[in-house]
Parts: C-alpha cells; sequence; structure tokens
C-alpha cells in the first residue's frame, strides 16, 4: 500500500483540483468528506459546541454514503487502485451536503455555496479529467531499420590453449585438457581432477604490478579481451580513431576473485592490518569489466553479469543488444571464471555435483554416456568482439560470423536441478528462435550445455529433440567433454567453439560417449571424431544453478 500510495498522491494531488474546480466551484466551499469523518478529528475541527455536535451528525450521514462508494470500488479494482478512485469521488458532495445550509466554507474563508445544478455533468467531467490524451496514448517512435551485430574478434584463455585457432584445432583432434589438480594438495579431497590451465603469462597484456594483486579470474579475463581486440585487428591507430564513448565492456563470472576473498579472510585471522587493500574491489566480479575499460579509455556501457554458468551466454546477449539499441557500436563480452581451489573444490564436493573418476581424468567428463558421474571443473575465459555491421565494415574488419539473436527463461523450480520436463529450457530456445528470426529447419548445429551430470543432459537433450527432432541434418555435441565445466567462462568459450565450426566447416567429436542413455539418438549426436558440416544456424546453450536458461544464435555472415 505505501508503494502505491507514493505512485498515486502526484496523480491524487492534481485530481483534488480538477475535482474541486468541478464540484466546488474554484475557490468556494470544498466538500465535507476532504475533512475526514473520524469523531475525533471531528471534535479537532468543530470543538464540544452544540453547532459542532450538529456538524458532527452530519457527517457521519456523508460518511455512511462514501464508504458504501469505497466498497463497490474495492470490490471492481482493488485495493491498490481504490485509495486513487475514492480520494477522486470524495470530492463529490453527498446527498445530504446539498441539503444542508451549514456554512462548511466558512473553514476556508468562503461563505457562498454553488450547488451543481446536474450532478451527472459533474461525473462526467470528472471522467473526462482522468482519461489520457490521446496524442500522448498512440505516439509511436520512427520505425528505424535493426542494426546488426557481427563477431571481428576472439580471445580465450583455456585448458586446450590460449589461442582460438590452438584451441579449435585441439578440440577438432579430440584431446582432452582435463587432468590431475597441480596448483594446490587435494588428497583429501575425493575429487582430485579439473580443466586446469597449467601454464599462462600475461606478459605483454598485464602489467606486472597488477598481475601480483589481481584475483586469476581478472587476469584471465584482462587476457582474453585484449586478445579478441588483436584479434579483431583494433591496433593502435584503430584504437585512437574510435569513438570511446560508444566502445563498452560486459564481461560477467559466476564466482568472481574467490582466492583474493579467501586470502582475505585468512589475513583476517591474523589482523585486518595484514588484509589486501584491494581485497574488496579485486573480489568482485564487476571489476574485471572496469578495469579493462579503464585501461583501453572505452566509456560506454561497462558492468558484469552473474547467473552461475549461464553468465557468458547473458554478457553476450546485453552487449549486442546495446549495438541493437544503438547505445554501443563496438562491445567487448563474455566470461571468465578461476574457481580451482580449495574452496571452489570443496564447495562443489559439497554438493555431491563432481565426478570422481580420479584414475583416468580423460575419461571423467562423459556428456550424455551412461556411465557418466559428475560434472569435472574448469577454469578460463572466452571474450567476442561485438561490432555493429556498418562499423565493422567501415574499418575493414575481418568478420567470423553474426549473432542473430538469443533469449533467457528461468526454471522457477529448484536451485541445483533442472525442471523435470524440461520446460524452462524448451521454452528459452524456442524464445531465441522467434527473437532471432531463425526457422528450426535452420538450425543444424548445437553446442549443448550437457555438463555430465545425470539429470542435466538428458533434459537438454530431450528439449532439443522436442523443438529440433525433425531436422534430419541436426548435429550435437559438447565441448565440456574435452575441457570440463568452465562455469561462468564456459558460455563464451563454447561460443567461440561455434564461431569456430561455421569458420571451418566442422564440428568437434564428442568424447567419451561409449554408451549413450537409454532413449538418446546417437544419430543426432557427434561421433568419436570431427565431421564435417556447413553451418546453416548453430545455436549454443548454457544453463546455470538457480534455473538460469540461456540460448544464443550465430550464423554465417552473408
Amino acid at each position: 500500500m505505501a508503494a502505491a500510495s507514493s505512485v498515486t498522491s502526484p496523480l491524487c494531488t492534481w485530481l483534488v483540483a480538477a475535482c474541486m474546480s468541478v464540484t466546488c466551484g474554484g475557490d468556494q466551499s470544498t466538500c465535507p468528506s476532504m475533512l475526514g469523518s473520524s469523531s475525533h478529528s471531528n471534535k479537532r475541527l468543530f470543538g464540544g459546541s452544540k453547532w459542532g455536535r450538529r456538524k458532527r451528525v452530519f457527517l457521519s450521514k456523508c460518511s455512511s454514503e462514501l464508504q458504501s462508494q469505497r466498497d463497490l470500488i474495492s470490490s471492481l479494482c482493488g485495493s491498490s487502485f481504490q485509495g486513487l478512485m475514492t480520494s477522486c469521488l470524495a470530492f463529490e458532495p453527498c446527498n445530504q451536503y446539498y441539503a444542508s445550509n451549514a456554512p462548511f466554507s466558512s473553514l476556508f474563508g468562503s461563505t457562498n455555496v454553488r450547488v451543481p445544478s446536474n450532478r451527472r455533468h459533474t461525473r462526467e467531467a470528472m471522467a473526462v479529467a482522468v482519461q489520457p490524451s490521446k496524442e500522448v496514448a498512440t505516439k509511436k517512435k520512427p520505425v528505424t531499420k535493426q542494426r546488426r551485430v557481427v563477431v571481428t574478434g576472439m580471445g580465450v584463455v583455456t585448458p586446450l590453449g590460449h589461442d582460438p585457432d590452438v584451441f579449435y584445432n585441439n578440440l577438432l583432434e579430440g584431446v582432452s585438457g582435463i587432468s590431475e589438480i597441480e596448483a594446490f594438495d587435494c588428497a583429501q579431497f575425493p575429487t582430485r581432477i579439473a580443466g586446469e590451465i597449467k601454464s599462462f603469462s600475461t606478459d605483454g597484456w598485464v602489467a606486472p604490478k597488477l598481475s601480483k594483486r589481481m584475483d586469476k579470474f581478472m587476469l584471465y579475463m584482462l587476457t582474453a579481451g585484449k586478445k579478441a581486440l588483436a584479434d579483431g585487428g583494433i591496433t593502435e591507430d584503430v584504437m585512437n580513431e574510435l569513438d570511446k564513448a560508444r566502445c563498452g565492456v560486459l564481461i560477467g563470472s559466476a564466482m568472481g576473485g574467490m582466492k583474493v576473498f579467501n586470502d582475505a579472510i585468512e589475513a583476517l585471522r591474523i589482523s585486518y592490518k595484514k588484509m589486501n587493500p584491494f581485497c574488496v574491489p579485486f573480489a568482485t566480479t564487476n571489476m574485471g569489466s572496469a578495469m579493462l575499460a579503464m585501461d583501453l579509455g572505452w566509456m560506454g556501457p561497462n558492468y558484469s553479469i552473474s547467473t552461475a554458468c549461464a553468465t557468458s551466454n547473458f554478457c553476450i546477449m546485453n552487449a549486442a543488444n546495446h549495438i541493437i539499441r544503438g547505445e554501443a557500436d563496438v562491445m567487448l563480452s563474455g566470461g571468465s571464471d578461476a574457481a580451482i581451489i580449495p574452496i571452489g573444490l570443496g564447495g562443489f564436493v559439497a554438493c555431491r555435483a563432481l565426478s570422481q573418476r580420479n584414475s583416468d581424468p580423460t575419461k571423467a567428463s562423459r556428456p550424455w554416456d551412461s556411465n557418466r558421474d559428475g560434472f569435472v571443473m574448469g577454469e578460463g575465459a572466452g571474450v567476442l568482439l561485438l561490432e555493429e555491421l556498418e562499423h565493422a565494415k567501415r574499418r575493414g574488419a575481418n568478420i567470423y560470423a553474426e549473432f542473430l539473436g538469443g533469449s533467457f527463461t528461468c526454471d522457477a523450480y529448484h536451485m541445483t536441478e533442472p525442471h523435470p520436463d524440461g520446460a524452462g529450457v524448451l521454452l528459452c530456445v524456442e524464445k531465441a528462435l522467434a527473437q532471432s528470426g531463425v526457422s528450426r529447419e535452420d538450425v543444424n548445429y548445437i553446442n549443448a550445455h550437457a555438463t555430465s551430470t545425470p539429470a542435466g543432459d538428458l533434459k537438454e537433450y530431450q528439449a532439443l529433440l522436442q523443438c529440433f527432432g525433425q531436422n534430419p541434418e541436426l548435429r550435437v555435441n559438447s565441448t565440456k567433454s574435452m575441457i570440463g565445466h568452465l562455469l561462468g567462462a564456459a558460455g563464451a568459450v563454447e561460443a567461440v567453439a561455434a564461431i569456430q565450426a561455421i569458420r571451418t566447416g566442422w564440428v568437434h567429436p564428442n568424447v567419451n560417449l561409449e554408451n549413450p542413455d537409454e532413449g538418446v539418438d546417437k544419430n543426432v549426436l557427434v561421433g568419436p571424431k570431427k565431421e564435417r558440416l556447413i553451418i546453416k544456424a548453430a545455436l549454443s546453450n548454457s544453463f546455470g544453478f538457480g534455473g538460469h536458461n540461456s540460448s544464443i544464435i550465430f550464423a554465417p555472415y552473408k
């Protein structure tokens, strides 16, 4: 009710003036309902005199009629609208008012009361007062041609390489980036494997001083972002020509700076004086985008989104929308995560979500296989350089693919489990098709979310078959079978894989798919070797804890 009151107060103030001019005649007497009807208010206004007692009786009669009006409005319009309408109706005098000779106007400095000769006219005038202007209600924005968004650069930091071509060639060859964890002693954990990045250098990409202080998720993000710029031909000369107010950064993270935050907690056990003064800014998910923008001088849209493992897709879609709406010409977008540390591993172990196939790490991640026992954690970053088509053409950029659109939905069901009938996934895919204007028949490649969990893989597969099952050309694979689950970075890295498939005409295999789940058609899934495919449109899915679903669509630029 407080919110409703705050919204309607300015309107009610206006209606007061309108209604008073209609019912009471400008500066003449107002209506008794303005004075209220409680006995306390009446006594305060009129005192205990004989004249005051007569007025209280009079007001009581008026109140009963007004209350019937309020009750009717409440039943028709609901309580949130009641306050607005009753405050308006309150300014129409009740029957007793017209029959009374009492000088109410004396309270407001006027001695004459003008009685309206036609009450129907009064109601019509009030109705007109609240009716919106036709000109305002029907005015529309001019129709403009929608701006197209293309991908002109890519940057990655992954367990299979830190260059988009090296990364994708390893995927095509079926190389696994999953191995035993070496960054810390994890002997006490039931899971001791991950898609860990063994060697990584920020030389030439991040200032040494920052490299020592930043969390890895930020280092991965900055490096992948700058690599995307270099891959897109954004040289120093080109950078000087860009309108930096129309260039933005939207790169997210699911977990943020967990290592920085964990180290701060350990330091606090000794004293707050031992804490890193950068622990708060370097732990927050937005600071990677902010630091990259500071480095580049880009003053356009800048923030991060965190929707668990769907983070990257959400960032890519929102970045593209900034370009489509004309708010930016160039956007760096994607995701980054580095959660392979004791607290990160322990947290997912506690969720019972991870594979425990420690004896054979390369076989641990096995989407759609009946012997899967959970997902494998990974780390890294993926960044796309998105650009408005005409802007890209003017500077002679190499266009890798076109972003056609996407969508997101929420299962609204469970924190970690997918909806039993896959309703959220199916709705998301269908909305992505509708938003992008792509027909089901044109989608012949899907990079699935497929993390290698018992429930998730099957629910996604069933939703995809329900939507695309009639397409004989459909091929589906999971990049996670070779690099594990990169959490908030997964969607961006898999978007790179989808774009590389469009560029090369090859889709990478599904490794470890030896005994597909019952009901899974092996003919739809890519086999153990890479396959030739001329892609019409590629769909990439990412889903996250909390029931977040996202689907994005790329196609060859034509």
